[in-house]
């Protein structure tokens, strides 16, 4: 009987496992760091299971799990907050994942979609099809898909010269289309009826209140579906953060490899937007948490999927509970978390 041709061989902290004609190489510190958010990930769920106006004991949950509750407490789980935590653990991912994609396509610290106009994009979309058609749940999420795909098209087509796009060229006009979209979706808001204005404004805060599996699902499909085509594509990322010259030399299709990270980046950021509204600070935190932590030069695209998991759903469940019952939408909680660290990393940062 022979062995399948499973080799494992270690060079500088970093873990080669041959299966067959497949090489995987997986670094030490960086399986280590996402190890260790999967466990809070799952202690964040927990807590959010557990905690709220009904408080639910762990045998009340052990109850839930074994379809032996009763039905008041298999709602309060399975329909209200299982949903709710699925949601932010889905969203976190896909702005983590997506904001690792495009700090990698710009090559710059802040080249986050929220910075540079894709949620504004996907917001305008949601925003036009509350006020101008008053759509429902499903018509407001394909809305925000085509709005955040739609804005990606004119950012690329913006910044594209000399047969290239990204670097500063790509944050720069991104930043001001986005400005352009939030101006347009105030200016909707004015232009709406007080009831449709405050329920497009309470969208735009971005929330995981109420949220079910018909938000949950799809943008967790999106996450599962989408990463292996990115992780697949992380050697050529990474080839072009060395830049034009070096990733041809390499042979690697830079412009073709762009274009396809930037799709299936917007398209994530529009799933997320779809499910919980737009979310600042986790897309732009959640790389720079995985690099430190990872301290790898590798574009850390799943370790920063789950690290944005964290932050949101952590997020959310300290927006449940602040002092004196100052209850808020977790989108103006991560905003004003956001607005300091931006702050703290333009101050510390030499290249921006």
């Amino acid at each position: 009987m022979t062995t399948p041709n499973f080799r494992p061989s270690e060079h500088l902290g970093t873990r080669i496992v041959h299966v067959g004609h497949v090489s995987l190489r997986i670094h030490r510190r960086t399986a280590l760091v996402s190890a260790i958010a999967v466990l809070m990930i799952f202690a964040a769920i927990l807590a959010a299971l557990l905690t709220g106006t009904i408080p639910i004991s762990l045998a009340d949950l052990a109850t839930v799990i074994g379809g032996e509750a009763d039905a008041r407490t298999a709602r309060v789980v399975l329909d209200l907050r299982l949903p709710r935590a699925v949601t932010g653990v889905a969203v976190g991912a896909a702005l983590g994942i997506a904001g690792g994609v495009f700090q990698s396509l710009s090559r710059n610290a802040i080249g986050s979609p929220d910075i540079i106009g894709f949620v504004s994009g996907a917001a305008a979309g949601a925003v036009v099809q509350i006020t101008l058609f008053a759509g429902g749940v499903f018509a407001v999420a394909m809305s925000a898909i085509a709005g955040g795909l739609a804005t990606a098209a004119a950012v690329y087509a913006l910044s594209f010269r000399g047969r290239a796009t990204g670097g500063y060229r790509l944050v720069l006009v991104g930043i001001g289309v986005g400005a352009m979209l939030s101006a347009l979706n105030s200016l909707l808001l004015t232009r709406s009826s007080e009831d449709t204005a405050m329920m497009a404004q309470l969208w735009l805060t971005g929330s995981l209140n109420a949220r079910t599996w018909q938000q949950a699902l799809p943008v967790f499909i999106a996450v599962v579906v989408f990463l292996p085509l990115l992780l697949l594509s992380a050697a050529r990322i990474n080839a072009l953060e060395l830049g034009e010259d070096a990733a041809t030399q390499l042979g690697v299709p830079a412009e073709q490899t762009r274009r396809t990270m930037m799709v299936l980046g917007v398209g994530l950021t529009a799933m997320a937007v779809a499910a919980a509204g737009p979310i600042s600070f986790v897309a732009l935190a959640a790389p720079h948490i995985a690099r430190r932590l990872t301290r790898s030069p590798a574009v850390p695209l799943l370790t920063a999927g789950l690290w944005g998991s964290v932050l949101l759903v952590a997020a959310d469940l300290a927006s449940q509970h602040l002092p004196l019952r100052l209850a808020m939408p977790v989108g103006l909680l991560t905003g004003l978390i956001g607005g300091i660290y931006l702050l703290v990393l333009l101050a510390r940062s030499t290249r921006l």
